[in-house]
């Protein structure tokens, strides 16, 4: 794995030459402080590093009429006064005799990653520039951008390189009008946006920025807006809209991905288009918050396990109403939003014009520091950096010697040691199977495996054993033991849950296949295999995220027990997905039985490679959706990350 990271100096010689308090947050110490920061943690040179090149006008004009390039191109000449005036036309914009060469270098910048990473000198990658692009329209400045550098940059990815899905995933506070007018038309680009809004009452005051604008013509349904309309999102907010809209329709459409993107979300991103990111930095004024949200973008690229999510996971009300919203707008254009039943749309609380605010644009006065950093990351979770470090190791495996010959990435680490013979014998007690020889060797390089985890000398780790059931129950108990304070279990195939576990609230068992949808309480759920693609997806991105980060576990554990029925490419997503939610801290055990092929993939995604693809998308069977349905509501009530509505509750 490799990722790139595209730079130039140059592009810090633009700034503004007169007295703006509006404008003055948009200057050249957003790159150096965020480069700073990259190079302080070690993550620049961790990474392929590539010298930005200018845009060629016949790149630019990709996007761009030739009369606005041409308008760009004589601000080279133009004395302090005369860009003054012309900036003036223009709304959040201001012109420096640089300006041009800087944008084109911005631009070229997204063109270079998006060319190493489809071209495989990169597996992913991040561009770091300015000024920035998604307000910048066809003949049209706005709000600090020129280019519009990603909207070039996804035109290039179709027409040099032939890509026929691209998903533009956009988070900054503001929403980027500039792209979504560029394509709304375009069903080959699925937009999406969230942004805040205030019901039309914070900047650029559009309402194409609300909800109901979904694309125009063919590319009705390839545009979706999700407008916060409440300050303070946080953690559980920005999730909840991940799972319950983003990710569905992605994975209905197959998408390929070009996001910008500055977030602990990046890696639940990289399960899509076989984790092809192209990150692109857009906004972000507060230079504190926009070094560390860049460290966290690169920290995801690279692959390294994203720190644990803090505070409550209870989505906000607002937020709830948000979601639901978009889904009803976006329910006739995705089967997959269409399977929770019809949305009830509340009425919404509306801003009146005397509660405009006098900020009316990107970063202008009246912003708080967390709201004015462009990628609206939790400042809760940025401080997270510090407290978590990543561990000296990411992954481990414990094979059996029967999986010795298992070819794994170079960097996994298979350790020759072994729980003490002490430790692993009273351990073994538990269950007769752990007794016999291979199994009760395994049992001991599970624990030794599972004590380096929870003491943080390794990330993640595979083990493999020929009782998977006995040695589960041993993982869960000892982790509860030993620094664990919440332990959540994912079992797939015949595996029962011990009948004298305790039912305290620290363990959530979750059984897939299980022979029917049951919830005995709610820390003990039960849910049948589903039989298609998009059953699979709808029970992961539905049921089993929204409880896993409802939950906030310190360990996770899968185990993939006999006859657990899932295909590689299942198992792969369901462990990239739950790298997230303890931290990156999972251990997935494998009974025998299953192929070593299996054990090699999961080593590679624990390790931060990308899922293989499921195939081709097929709809989830009415018997799934069913079982599904019926789950959500017994459990809404206890997890409200599970809810898609505003009725059911959730913080104001």
């Amino acid at each position: 794995m490799r990722t790139a990271l595209v730079y130039h100096e140059e592009m810090t010689a633009a700034r503004l030459l007169w007295e703006d308090p509006e404008c003055e947050i948009e200057r050249p110490e957003r790159l150096t402080a965020a480069l700073e920061r990259l190079q302080q943690g070690g993550l620049e040179q961790r990474c392929l590093q590539l010298a930005a090149r200018e845009a060629s006008e016949a790149e630019l004009g990709l996007v761009h009429s030739p009369e606005y390039v041409s308008l760009l191109r004589g601000t080279q000449a133009l004395g302090t006064e005369e860009l003054r005036a012309l900036s003036g036309q223009y709304d959040a914009v201001y012109f420096h005799p640089n300006t041009f060469h800087c944008a084109r270098l911005a631009v070229g910048a997204a063109l270079q990653l998006v060319d190493a990473v489809l071209t495989g000198a990169a597996h992913n990658g991040l561009a770091l520039v300015r000024p920035p692009g998604h307000h910048s329209q066809r003949a049209a400045a706005n709000g600090f951008c020129v280019f519009n550098n990603v909207a070039i940059a996804a035109k290039h990815a179709q027409q040099k390189h032939g890509l026929q899905r691209i998903l533009i995933v956009d988070w900054d506070v503001h929403h980027g009008q500039g792209i979504q007018y560029i394509f709304e038309d375009d069903p080959s680009v699925l937009y999406f946006s969230w942004h805040r809004y205030e019901h039309g009452c914070f900047w650029p005051y559009l309402q194409e920025s609300d909800a109901d604008a979904v694309g125009l013509g063919q590319g009705r349904g390839f545009t979706v807006n999700l407008p916060w309309n409440q300050v303070g999102m946080g953690n559980a907010d920005y999730m909840a809209a991940f799972l319950h809209v983003l990710l569905p329709v992605a994975f209905e459409g197959q998408m390929q991905a070009t996001p910008e993107c500055f977030a602990h979300l990046t890696q639940l991103l990289q399960v899509l288009a076989g984790g092809r990111v192209c990150a692109v930095l857009e906004g972000g004024y507060h230079l504190e918050s926009l070094s560390q949200s860049v460290c966290m973008v690169v920290k995801a690229l690279l692959g390294d396990p994203a720190p644990p999510l803090s505070g409550s996971m209870v989505p906000r009300h607002s937020a709830l109403e948000s979601i639901q919203s978009v889904r009803a707008a976006q329910a006739p254009h995705w089967t997959s939003l269409q399977q929770q039943g019809p949305a009830r749309l509340l009425n919404p609380s509306t801003c009146s014009p005397e509660g405009r605010r006098p900020s009316v644009s990107p970063g202008g006065p009246g912003f708080k520091a967390a709201e004015a950093q462009g990628s609206a990351v939790p400042r809760s979770l940025l401080d997270q950096l510090h407290l978590y470090p990543t561990p000296p190791a990411r992954t481990a495996a414990a094979l059996t010697a029967q999986d010795a010959a298992l070819v794994l990435p170079p960097d996994v680490l298979r350790p020759e040691g072994s729980a003490p013979q002490e430790e692993t014998r009273a351990w073994a007690r538990l269950h007769e199977a752990l007794a016999q020889d291979t199994a009760f060797i395994a049992l001991g390089k599970v624990l030794h495996l599972l004590n380096g985890i929870l003491d943080g000398q390794v990330s993640s780790g595979i083990a493999t054993t020929p009782a998977a059931a006995a040695t589960l129950e041993v993982a869960i108990r000892h982790g509860l033991s030993h620094r664990a304070q919440r332990v959540l279990c994912v079992a797939v195939g015949q595996l029962d849950r011990p009948p004298d576990l305790a039912s305290d609230g620290r363990n959530l068992w979750l059984n897939i296949r299980g022979k029917e949808a049951a919830a005995l309480s709610m820390f003990h759920v039960s849910v049948p295999l589903p039989g298609t693609t998009g059953g699979f997806l709808s029970c992961i991105l539905a049921l089993v995220l929204p409880l896993a980060y409802g939950f906030q576990p310190d360990l996770v554990l899968v185990a993939l027990g006999p006859a657990h029925g899932l295909q590689d490419p299942q198992a792969a997503l369901l462990a990239a997905l739950l790298r997230g939610p303890a931290g990156g801290r999972v251990l997935v055990l494998v009974e025998q039985e299953s192929t070593s092929q299996l054990a090699g993939v999961l080593a590679r995604v624990l390790h931060g490679e990308a899922p293989p693809s499921l195939g081709p998308f097929s709809m989830a069977s009415p018997e799934d959706l069913q079982a599904l349905i019926h789950l959500r509501g017994q459990l809404e009530a206890q997890w409200k990350m599970l809810q898609v509505a505003g009725e059911a509750g959730g913080q104001g």
